[in-house]
């Protein structure tokens, strides 16, 4: 089995749009937001994290402001933009098919 922080490849974008879908939230916090959901399974690295949330920002998915975090420290916020809600819906439903595709394999096999 892989290590617990292996996503397959093209996810990470995924779950964060999916964490800033409920609210807007700093790195360290999505980071944390991913790991609780899964179960602690899923550790998304920074160094990972933030060139994707780079990314995302330059795609017009995400946007950051900076705000006093819950420690009374400035940090970056990041949001869904409306581009970033329709990118989404479409990754959720791309994300269904390849899994329901990959669970058929793996049944029959």
């Amino acid at each position: 089995m892989g290590k617990p922080s292996d996503l397959v490849q093209g996810t990470l974008d995924l779950l964060i749009l999916k964490t800033l879908s409920l609210e807007a939230k700093h790195g360290w916090a999505i980071a944390k937001r991913i790991q609780q959901v899964s179960g602690e399974v899923l550790q998304v690295q920074q160094g990972s994290l933030y060139p994707a949330l780079h990314r995302l920002e330059q795609q017009g998915w995400i946007k950051a402001k900076w705000a006093e975090s819950e420690t009374g420290r400035q940090a970056k916020f990041y949001s869904l933009t409306a581009a970033g809600r329709k990118q989404l819906e479409s990754e959720t439903a791309n994300w269904n098919r390849l899994s329901e595709a990959i669970n058929i394999v793996v049944q029959e096999a």
